[in-house]
């Protein structure tokens, strides 16, 4: 969506810093020692990891006292950028939010040092709130987001001991702790947010305010936007490929239970499921967790040291064990093996969806008919293929942040149109084809009230919602222990972490 106003533009900007520091989580870490103040009788020692404050520990000494310096002396190790209640911010953690918006393709010259010292600050705020508003984040979520942010940095450097040198890590264990307490800590801080414009609410008036406002030389430019529809046709996996996983599980199986073998080994060795092969099959779950139902109902049925028959759901075969329960959380290792398909049932989906191009095209029958009769895709089956955006939840993509390889294949067809045969892969890279009509194109236009109420719907209620940040942070700034330090005291921010304490 393309603005005119630097109202909205500034409102965006605000939304997705915010956003980076609750989702995107730096995982350059340093764990050190970063300020040590001497007195008369006790050493204070604070630990930070990636800006996540650690145990704060007392040890009474009795010091020689220096009878020509001050009994009072601070040693700085690493600078401190700021305190946020019971959370330190360390000039690193500047430095690696820094580089980590480099990573992601930002300019530097989109966003300065102070701009993102100001955004840890919020994070924090948040998070320290957070707890204080008795807000609970379960062990297993962050489990689950730690297992999947180290299996994504495992693959991408090839093991998890290139892992743990490249981040200066002794062992495993300590560097998934790290991990647990910089997710449950960013976590925190997204739910903080997210109560406090749980209910906010806007009413059709101030729709029509919010929009009256804008100038009319600077209101809103929508880009084109799409409505689409899909059919998709997966080559059918023959029953002895079926039979042959299966036999597979059930003989590893049987070497586990029967013969002493280490299942972890064997998930490493043979599981398909590249999020967990790395780890040994390892994931941490409760109810809760967003895993498939039928993957779910067979961890929970078994006891510790139990393994599953093997069992299917959508990502293929499985057999599962328990390796710890506790309460309504289990560590559970799983085996997933990925039936293969033929090249005569590949051949088979391809004449089957030329056909249907051939039938819809002609006229013989709609497309919205199509898709439900001989579609795959059950998400969007029933409704005629029709594709929910994923990112605002109803129908319309607007074309220029549609994924480039979809927009190579929609952009020149107009409403009614039927793209070619287009290739894809399922999740577990087997061949499949599709077929994509566009049911609506809306070019690209200036805001009007009438035609576009939903998207000045949306804007108005963002506005809205920052408002009501913005002024939750301003009293919780005035209420909350703030020491910012060093360079950070010359920054313009836009909150009062200063106190008016230049």
């Amino acid at each position: 969506m393309q603005l005119r106003t630097n109202n909205l533009k500034s409102m965006i900007k605000t939304t997705a810093l915010c956003v980076m520091f609750i989702i995107g989580v730096g995982v350059e870490l340093y764990s050190q020692e970063i300020i040590e103040e001497v007195s008369q009788d006790t050493i204070v020692k604070q630990d930070t990891i990636a800006g996540q404050s650690a145990a704060i520990v007392n040890d009474s000494i009795n010091p020689k006292i220096d009878t020509v310096k001050p009994p009072f002396q601070r040693v700085k190790i690493d600078g401190v950028a700021a305190v946020i209640g019971e959370n330190v911010i360390l000039d690193s953690d500047v430095d690696i939010a820094y580089r980590q918006l480099l990573s992601e393709g930002v300019s530097s010259s989109d966003v300065s040092r102070c701009e993102l010292a100001g955004s840890l600050f919020e994070t924090k705020l948040y998070a320290h709130h957070a707890v204080q508003d008795s807000i609970v984040v379960k062990d297993a979520e962050v489990n689950s987001m730690v297992d999947q942010q180290l299996n994504y940095m495992t693959n991408e450097l090839g093991t998890v001991e290139k892992v743990l040198r490249f981040y200066k890590k002794d062992n495993l264990e300590d560097f998934k702790k790290e991990l647990f307490e910089i997710n449950k800590s960013n976590r925190l801080s997204e739910q903080m947010r997210a109560k406090i414009i749980e209910d906010i609410e806007i009413t059709p008036e101030e729709i029509r305010e919010f929009f009256d406002d804008i100038p009319e030389e600077e209101r809103p430019l929508f880009g084109t936007e799409l409505e689409l529809a899909q059919i998709v046709i997966e080559p059918e996996i023959p029953q002895e490929e079926e039979q042959k996983v299966i036999d597979r599980l059930n003989q590893f199986r049987e070497d586990i239970v029967e013969n002493g073998s280490s299942f972890a080994t064997k998930a490493v060795l043979y599981s398909q499921d590249p999020g967990s092969k790395s780890t040994g099959g390892k994931y941490t779950l409760d109810r809760q967790t967003n895993f498939a139902k039928e993957f779910k109902d067979v961890a929970f049925s078994l006891q510790e040291e139990e393994v599953s028959e093997p069992f299917k759901t959508d990502f293929g075969w499985h057999i599962v064990k328990v390796d710890k329960i506790r309460g309504e959380e289990i560590d559970v290792r799983h085996i997933l093996l990925v039936p293969d398909v033929t090249r005569a049932s590949v051949d088979e989906a391809k004449r089957l969806i030329d056909s249907l191009r051939t039938s819809i095209v002609s006229g013989s029958i709609e497309f919205k008919e199509a898709a439900r009769k001989f579609s795959d895709e059950k998400e969007t089956r029933e409704d005629g293929g029709q594709l929910l955006n994923p990112t605002t939840g109803d129908t319309h993509f607007e074309l220029t942040k549609i994924d480039p390889i979809l927009y190579d294949q929609v952009s020149k067809l107009k409403t009614n149109d039927i793209s070619l045969v287009i290739p894809d892969q399922d999740r577990q890279g087997r061949k499949k084809f599709k077929l994509i009509t566009v049911l609506n194109r809306y070019d690209e236009h200036i805001a009007d009230y009438a035609n576009d109420y939903r998207k000045i719907q949306e804007l108005a209620l963002r506005k809205k919602q920052i408002d009501a940040i913005r002024k939750w942070q301003s009293e919780k700034i005035m209420d909350t222990y703030i020491k910012v330090n060093g360079e950070y005291r010359d920054c313009e921010y836009s909150g009062n972490w200063l106190k008016n304490e230049k």
